[in-house]
């Protein structure tokens, strides 16, 4: 393939960014200039050089790196086990979230790639420079990053898998909330496996195919039932946290090509698990 196709098709490499190397002729093959149709072969070697000053500087005050718990991690991205309780990032500037932990923990600026409610707890995905973020972003969009949710619901359910692709809109009566929006809501659809049943609740297994806010929280409370612990859609019980937990996290790495797999672990929500039980 040609050095344009590389960058745009296999590599996933922004516009933007695919303008700079070309304008700028910082795209090398075995320490040759080319040019943007150049073929490129196997066992050739491929330079990229990036400016500071074609990526905005960013800084955030660092946070505590013992807090976090790294899953996996390389120069471009870091994968952490998030606990419950926790906001993803902050608010204001000042407030310190997880991701300015992880940012004190790599030695460096990194960025949200996607996000977890404060109250669920497991894998989440930072990247570590300007330069992989839209890319994972074009990974996650193409939804060719997998994860995998674990929740500890009410009821039980007849039938081992089932699907939900109720549409999802924000409540009028309260922002903070989500709810089935068939008219005005946006498409969403959670794929439900059940790994367990007990006498009145269930361990499941939620898979998402879009990724709207609260939307496996939503769509479980709309069809009766809620997770355990959800302080919006399930308040009246008196189990300690939200028993969401993002179990598992997989991806095909966008420059290695190597295919990335994590799982996280909760001693809050085993210990959920095992009082249900």
């Amino acid at each position: 393939m040609s050095v344009k196709e590389l960058l745009e098709d296999y590599f996933l490499i922004p516009r933007k960014i695919r303008h700079i190397l070309r304008i700028k002729k910082h795209v090398w093959i075995n320490q040759q200039t080319i040019n943007w149709q150049s073929p490129v072969k196997a066992g050739d070697q491929l330079t990229l050089q990036f400016d500071q000053e074609d990526y905005p500087e960013k800084t955030i005050p660092f946070g505590k790196a013992d807090l976090v718990e790294a899953l996996y991690e390389d120069e471009h991205l870091i994968i952490v086990n998030k606990p419950e309780g926790m906001k993803t990032h902050g608010n204001e500037p000042t407030e310190l979230a997880l991701l300015n932990h992880v940012s004190a923990y790599t030695g460096q600026t990194c960025y949200v790639v996607h996000r977890l409610d404060k109250e669920t707890s497991g894998t989440l995905l930072f990247a570590k420079n300007p330069f992989i973020l839209p890319i994972l972003n074009r990974l996650l969009e193409d939804k060719k990053i997998q994860r995998e949710y674990w929740a500890l619901v009410a009821g039980t359910f007849k039938q081992k898998t089932l699907v939900y692709k109720d549409k999802i809109g924000r409540d009028r009566h309260d922002r903070r909330k989500r709810l089935v929006d068939r008219k005005n809501g946006k498409p969403a659809e959670t794929h439900v496996t059940q790994l367990k049943r007990f006498a009145q609740t269930s361990l499941i297994k939620c898979q998402l195919k879009t990724g709207r806010t609260h939307q496996i929280r939503v769509h479980l409370s709309h069809h009766h039932h809620p997770i355990l612990g959800d302080p919006l859609y399930h308040p009246n019980n008196t189990v300690h946290r939200l028993m969401l937990h993002a179990h598992r996290l997989s991806l095909r790495h966008p420059l290695t090509l190597e295919t990335i797999q994590v799982e996280a672990v909760s001693s809050s929500f085993e210990e959920g698990i095992r009082n249900a039980d």
